[in-house]
């Protein structure tokens, strides 16, 4: 029991607090209400996956182990069903112990083909995106055709873009190698080393993720006044002066924004690496989230080490998302 004017006070704000909160309530029910099935379906299709496979990473589930009762039929057509003397247990941090020492999977040379294949896809995504917008910001004739069409690779589906480009660079009959070949150099077999596999990947993301950034950056642009760049020219301010203290800081909250989003889309980009490499040769052109994919689909299919990859792919990209928003409050950028 509180006693004493400090006790009196924090008794008294107990019912104030929950005043407000229902004053809240009452006059925002509608908008809770509206919420609500949405909370419902993303706690159903997001939380209780999550969950699962975060506990799933602790187990040694595989395709062997994960049903509890065994059914087979008998000649006389009924079913006899018994225990599973298998069933899978808990274990631990084992899985991750194997993963990281190498004992399960490739995980360090998967994390390396990660590290190149999203920073090289989101640099030129972004700088290409940002040059294609200076230039579509300009008005001359014909502008608006331009724009749509480099729209077009943003509006066809992935896996269509990459089937595409993987007959280009089809060593036989693809474009590229009769391309070489025409101005006297010698075809390259592109998918049968691992950064030449690696390059013909990133090259196929790249096209498809420009647009992205153009359409982005160009928005950004035109939410900067023409004002700023007349006083600067007025001020003897070269173009590459404008470009560098006007148009990059005006377009620095849509760049933090664009970069840490393309980031996470390239990082867990599945259907490039898997439809234009295959993860040739040899699975050295790998990235972790096929490296997942494969753990859950071939083979004896090992559910565990596929949640374990889903778990450190996730915890990356968290800790790489606080990281960036903590060294953009530090500059003073909120987001």
């Amino acid at each position: 029991m509180s006693t004493g004017v400090g006790g009196a006070q924090r008794d008294d704000l107990v019912p104030a607090q929950t005043s407000r909160l229902r004053e809240i309530f009452d006059r925002n029910w509608y908008a809770w209400a509206m919420v609500l099935p949405t909370v419902v379906v993303l706690g159903v299709l997001v939380l209780f996956p999550l969950v699962q496979g975060v506990y799933q990473s602790f187990t040694n589930l595989n395709e062997s182990n994960k049903a509890s009762v065994i059914c087979t039929k008998t000649l006389g057509g009924g079913e006899t069903c018994k225990d599973n003397p298998r069933k899978s247990t808990f274990v631990g941090v084992q899985n991750y112990v194997d993963v990281l020492s190498g004992k399960k999977g490739s995980f360090w040379l998967q994390f390396t083909n990660t590290i190149v294949w999203t920073v090289a896809c989101v640099f030129f995504h972004y700088t290409i995106g940002l040059g294609l917008a200076i230039l579509l910001n300009r008005n001359f004739k014909g502008r608006s055709f331009y724009r749509v069409l480099l729209i077009v690779p943003w509006a066809v589906p992935a896996f269509v873009s990459a089937f595409a480009w993987k007959f280009l660079f089809n060593p036989k009959f693809g474009i590229i190698n009769s391309t070489l070949e025409s101005l006297g150099l010698s075809g390259v077999e592109w998918f049968n080393h691992r950064w030449t596999a690696m390059f013909a990947a990133i090259v196929t993301n790249v096209w498809l993720g420009v647009p992205f950034m153009m359409v982005a950056m160009l928005g950004g642009l035109q939410s900067i006044s023409n004002d700023l760049y007349e006083a600067a020219a007025i001020d003897g301010a070269s173009p590459w002066q404008r470009f560098w203290n006007i148009t990059l800081p005006g377009l620095r909250p849509v760049s933090a924004t664009v970069i840490l989003l393309g980031t996470i889309w390239t990082f867990n980009m599945f259907p490039i690496i898997y439809f234009v490499t295959g993860g040739q040769p040899a699975g050295q052109t790998e990235i972790l989230v096929t490296g997942a994919f494969r753990a859950f689909n071939e083979g004896i299919r090992n559910y565990s080490l596929a949640a374990t990859y889903g778990v450190l792919i996730l915890s990356m990209l968290v800790v790489y998302s606080a990281i960036y928003r903590r060294a953009l409050r530090s500059q003073g950028e909120v987001f």
